[in-house]
């Protein structure tokens, strides 16, 4: 429940932005299931939240690939409440996210200011990092994910054509199952026109009053063009796509 726990420790901004994505094309699996490749490429977001008030900042995705043949996926939100440095190093093995290290700081005038780091030892299968200064250090089970990289396995996981999504996420010393489920599609109006995108919703207990919408453009090699967000106290979250480099 990734974004749960998120709006619970920061509220603003980074629940605005949590779910923006950006990866890419084609190859197979051992399975014989097509499984989405990786390439390089930049976003950009404009977040806002109204209740009664609104307030709007900007958010930026880049994925790039490191000289050894690993990969970096960063996350920077500026607003005037808080800035936001994200980041996760990892390997692309065969479809599947593998994170290696992932950092995370929170800055500004109106909120606490917050570090995580979280350090992934698939030799020993441990994991060690630290929270807010708290160090730890855990058994590594199954196919983990960090809090950020599972984001790139989400939109790879739609391209290769999955309905259902089930991940197990990083949750400072513990594990969480975070579930997605693909629900409809939609036209949508973006910076890039009128888009057909398919809609995915972030699957939550059926008494739950927090809810998560994303809209992802097949045309847009399944980028994030939309995300609502509604909080049980009736905050309303939104991110849209305002340009991208998909490098084509």
């Amino acid at each position: 429940m990734t974004l749960v726990r998120t709006a619970r420790r920061l509220t603003l901004p980074r629940a605005l932005a949590f779910y923006l994505l950006a990866l890419s094309a084609t190859s197979y699996a051992e399975t014989g299931a097509p499984v989405a490749e990786l390439k390089p490429i930049a976003a950009s977001y404009s977040a806002s939240m109204d209740k009664g008030l609104a307030i709007n900042g900007s958010a930026r995705r880049t994925l790039e690939q490191q000289p050894d043949g690993t990969w970096k996926y960063s996350f920077n939100v500026d607003s005037f409440i808080a800035d936001i440095q994200e980041s996760v190093h990892f390997r692309w093995d065969d479809g599947r996210v593998v994170p290696l290290e992932y950092r995370y700081r929170l800055d500004g005038l109106m909120v606490r200011n917050r570090s995580r780091a979280l350090n992934f030892n698939w030799a020993t299968e441990s994991m060690s990092g630290s929270y807010d200064g708290e160090s730890f250090t855990v058994p590594l089970t199954g196919e983990a994910l960090d809090p950020l990289g599972f984001q790139l396995q989400l939109r790879q996981d739609l391209k290769a054509g999955k309905k259902e999504m089930n991940y197990t996420v990083a949750d400072e010393d513990d594990f969480e199952d975070d579930r997605f489920a693909v629900i409809g599609e939609e036209v949508q109006s973006t910076s890039f026109g009128e888009l057909q995108t398919v809609k995915v919703e972030k699957v939550r207990e059926d008494d739950s009053k927090r809810e998560t919408l994303m809209w992802f453009a097949p045309e847009l090699d399944y980028l994030l063009v939309r995300l609502v967000q509604v909080e049980p106290d009736g905050s309303r979250y939104e991110v849209k796509l305002d340009d991208a480099d998909l490098n084509d």
